[in-house]
């Protein structure tokens, strides 16, 4: 398992676009993925999870990540999140 912190770049309150492209990028990964903020851990690849966090440019999450790859769903995840737009 790893577990890492962002600090998330990408403006995410534009509609719910950025958040449906967070969860396609999340379920490439055959790993389990995880954002954990404000004491709730919520599914990487559930759209209505992660329309729950309501996640903003600005505020850090921590990504968790467990199984075959890993690393590379962190890299990933972590890729969109600090992509600055």
């Amino acid at each position: 398992m790893i577990k890492k912190p962002v600090m998330i770049q990408n403006n995410m309150e534009m509609e719910d676009r950025p958040v449906a492209h967070l969860v396609q990028e999340a379920s490439q990964y055959a790993s389990q993925v995880y954002i954990e903020m404000d004491n709730k851990k919520i599914n990487a690849k559930s759209i209505m999870g992660m329309m729950s966090l309501r996640l903003q440019k600005g505020r850090e999450v921590v990504l968790i990540a467990e199984g075959q790859d890993e690393l590379e769903a962190i890299a990933g995840v972590e890729g969109f999140l600090a992509a600055g737009n």
